[in-house]
């Protein structure tokens, strides 16, 4: 049937009602159409005007649009944060909130457009939840700082996040780990060394890195953690690489730390100490420095030559973390080891008890009274 004049409403043949409306535009300056439908002509000419105010004020020009706080929230957050996490932020705001809401008003943004958003993250373009979630997390922000402009006036929005499948931590075997300390101590070079100190003390790959000889006290035996190295995204104007090298604070207060040296650690920093303290332990110099992502490569090289698979740095923390609760560390002392803010996040990411300490810790059960009384009998 033809539309009702200039109304773009249309009869379909199963008896429903069409109307089309002028949804946005593509970067070609394309129009792109929506649609509604109905039982009744009143009905879907309702909803028609509905979706064409809703797409006016989507689509109008000037401040009142969604990235323009998105701009102002990452100006404000530039002073508040380290460095790394703004170039975070940056990285979100412009990867995946601007090309999707950027262009809508804050009063049309609602839940149902943030599920839609969301679910675009995880199915679409087959984000894992746990990034999801730090996208989300920064939309949040976003939205919190938009709602204060606008007097708290906006939509209360619900976020939904995610729900993250946890993935089984790979941690070295007593036997893998005896092999590849056997191998890094066979022509033990500064990169070796560093690896063992890791497997020794459960160091973060970017403070492993950033770690000087002078933050080693061997008198006292123990190693400082102040700094970390991160490779960033470069996103100064002026900048002719992608990428940066940034060596800054820890991870979070939390992280700063001390580390007591066991007596074995000891005597390899004893054998491997340079005499300038300001080198670096995994390169025995002061103007040179081996960066994260080439100790990752490194450690990969080793772990191959050991015929072991399925590891990758930060399966050594974990490893760590283990063989310290087989021996019954106490957790409190083991979690400021970390550099965790309490126990729970220790025990809850980094505890992975063994098969052979399960069947200790079975063993421990006391069933004298009931086996005593309970003896199999004889044929």
């Amino acid at each position: 049937m033809m539309a009702r004049r200039g109304e773009n409403i249309y009869k379909r043949k199963d008896n429903r009602w069409e109307g089309r409306y002028v949804s946005g535009y593509d970067d070609n300056g394309k129009a792109k159409i929506g649609y509604v439908y109905a039982k009744t002509y009143r009905e879907v000419r309702e909803k028609l005007h509905q979706a064409k105010a809703l797409g006016k004020a989507s689509f109008q020009k000037g401040k009142n649009k969604f990235s323009d706080y998105c701009d102002e929230w990452l100006v404000l957050a530039r002073n508040r944060v380290k460095e790394s996490t703004y170039v975070k932020y940056c990285g979100v705001v412009q990867k995946h909130l601007k090309p999707a809401l950027g262009q809508y008003a804050p009063e049309v943004i609602s839940t149902l457009l943030v599920e839609s958003f969301s679910n675009k993250l995880l199915i679409t373009d087959g984000l894992t939840p746990k990034t999801v979630k730090d996208v989300l997390a920064v939309l949040r922000s976003v939205l919190k700082y938009m709602n204060k402009q606008h007097g708290g006036s906006l939509n209360d929005i619900e976020i939904i996040y995610p729900k993250e499948t946890p993935k089984e931590m790979r941690v070295l075997s007593k036997e893998e780990q005896t092999r590849l300390i056997r191998y890094l101590l066979t022509d033990m070079d500064e990169v070796k060394f560093g690896i063992i100190l890791v497997l020794l003390t459960g160091m973060r790959i970017g403070e492993i890195c950033a770690l000087k000889w002078k933050d080693i006290n061997l008198e006292f035996g123990i190693i400082t953690i102040n700094h970390t190295m991160q490779r960033l995204s470069n996103i100064s104007e002026e900048a002719t690489k992608k990428t940066k090298i940034v060596i800054g604070d820890t991870k979070s207060t939390y992280s700063k730390r001390t580390i007591p040296l066991p007596e074995y650690a000891i005597n390899i920093c004893k054998y491997m100490q340079p005499a300038n303290t300001e080198a670096y332990v995994l390169s025995g110099d002061t103007n040179r420095f081996i960066e994260p992502r080439t100790l990752q490569n490194k450690l990969k090289k080793f772990i191959t030559a050991c015929n072991i698979s399925g590891v990758h740095f930060h399966s050594l923390r974990h490893t760590f973390a283990t063989r310290c609760v087989e021996v019954d560390f106490e957790i409190k002392s083991l979690s400021e080891i970390l550099g965790h803010a309490n126990t729970r996040i220790t025990l809850d990411r980094y505890v992975h008890s063994s098969l052979e300490l399960k069947k200790a810790n079975m063993e421990k059960l006391c069933f004298s009274s009931i086996s005593s009384q309970n003896k199999p009998s004889e044929a």
